[in-house]
């Protein structure tokens, strides 16, 4: 089967969510299909990028967008009462790329990543199928819930379109997929069956304990790693070191923080102290997670699942959650994770498991157990390629009845 799989970013380097998903789904995809990849981006691409990729896609489009144009379709959108963030996006020149590419490769399938992407194959008469990754209008709804003044109108106002957005995706695309059962129950006016939940996974070889070496001096008592360019972690760092961590430091003075991943803004940045060290992007992600002994993810906005759980359980680091966070999981609290929302819930899972480590070694070796069981990369690509064969086999039995 073709597939031409259209994403609004370069999946590589994986630090993304969106990125990540991708990757894992093309490499999957491409044991048994050929892949043909079109996707959009704001910077050159780089010689690795392209070599990471190329041996999972038979061909590989990317367009590069300009920063000027982007601005002026949010003020178009905004005009046109449409989402912003599909504006910046969207782009002329960008179409007329994916409509020549889609000629040339004549495709049984389409395959696209997020509504960001929507205006892009919206016209195709091919099968078409989207994933929603996440329901960016609950995504949006969090961020306004705990903003103020000119941003939360925004936040509103996106989080309107985006639920427009989601809600027309029904009468365009074929097949749609999304991340979890409670992004699933968030997308307007589902009906039972009709987004089919496709999981992510971890990949196992690369994430398992005893893989990194980490020095003494690198050690630390708690970790949180992520994107910190992104707003939801970035609240999430700052509620973990502002909030949280100074119940923990009363309880234990010598405890350490490392905030860890790519892009840190200046909000993350002046977190840095004594006790919390701020690394920036880190060559290895998986330094973080070897070199500390619980994994804390106080997510308050936001949505999907955390691709940085999933990692760090298979790590054999004991997690301490958020409810928002733990629930897209189904993992058991109190059996594979400790969850909690208030600061100091949090601090007392934190101390129990630095002080015990016998609960941490409990807790580690059950959510080990549990993401090897249900969060395999092959088991999480199944249902996608399925619906992608389906759309393929009802495509095929119309052109007989042709």
């Amino acid at each position: 089967m073709k597939i031409l799989v259209v994403l609004p970013r370069i999946p590589f380097p994986l630090d993304k969510g969106d990125k990540l998903r991708a990757y894992y789904q093309i490499r999957e995809l491409s044991k048994r299909h050929d892949i043909y990849l079109f996707c959009l981006t704001h910077s050159a691409p780089q010689p690795s990028q392209i070599e990471a990729l190329r041996p999972f896609c038979r061909d590989i489009r990317i367009v590069r967008l300009n920063l000027l144009v982007c601005y002026k379709n949010i003020l178009r959108n905004w005009f046109f009462s449409k989402s912003l963030q599909m504006g910046y996006w969207d782009n002329k020149r960008a179409r007329r790329r994916f409509k020549d590419f889609e000629a040339e490769v004549q495709p049984d399938v389409i395959y696209n990543q997020m509504v960001r992407t929507m205006p892009l194959v919206a016209r195709s008469s091919r099968p078409k199928v989207m994933d929603f990754q996440d329901a960016l209008s609950m995504n949006t709804e969090r961020r306004m819930e705990r903003s103020r003044g000119f941003w939360r109108y925004i936040l509103h106002y996106e989080f309107k379109m985006l639920r427009s957005s989601e809600y027309n995706s029904f009468s365009i695309f074929d097949g749609l997929t999304i991340i979890s059962e409670v992004d699933s129950e968030a997308i307007p006016h589902k009906k039972n069956g009709e987004i089919i939940i496709v999981p992510n996974g971890v990949d196992f070889d690369r994430f398992s304990p005893g893989n990194v070496d980490v020095p003494p001096s690198q050690h630390y008592s708690v970790v949180f790693c992520g994107n910190m360019a992104y707003p939801p972690n970035i609240d999430a760092a700052r509620f973990l070191a502002q909030e949280i961590m100074p119940l923990v430091w009363k309880q234990m003075p010598s405890a350490t923080l490392l905030l860890a991943g790519a892009d840190p803004k200046p909000a993350v940045r002046v977190l840095e102290s004594s006790h919390v060290h701020v690394s920036g992007r880190l060559p290895d992600i998986r330094t973080a997670y070897a070199s500390s002994e619980v994994f804390v993810a106080p997510m308050r906005i936001g949505s999907g699942l955390q691709n940085k759980l999933l990692e760090a359980m298979a790590m054999h680091l004991p997690c301490v959650s958020t409810t928002l966070a733990a629930t897209p999981l189904r993992a058991t609290a109190g059996e594979h994770l400790l969850v909690a929302d208030s600061p100091r819930q949090m601090a007392d899972h934190i101390v129990s498991l630095l002080q015990s480590e016998q609960l941490r070694h409990r807790i580690d070796d059950a959510a080990h157990q549990f993401v090897q069981q249900h969060f395999s990369w092959q088991a999480a690509v199944q249902p996608l390629e399925q619906l992608l064969n389906e759309q393929l086999e009802s495509k095929q039995a119309g052109q007989i009845q042709e």
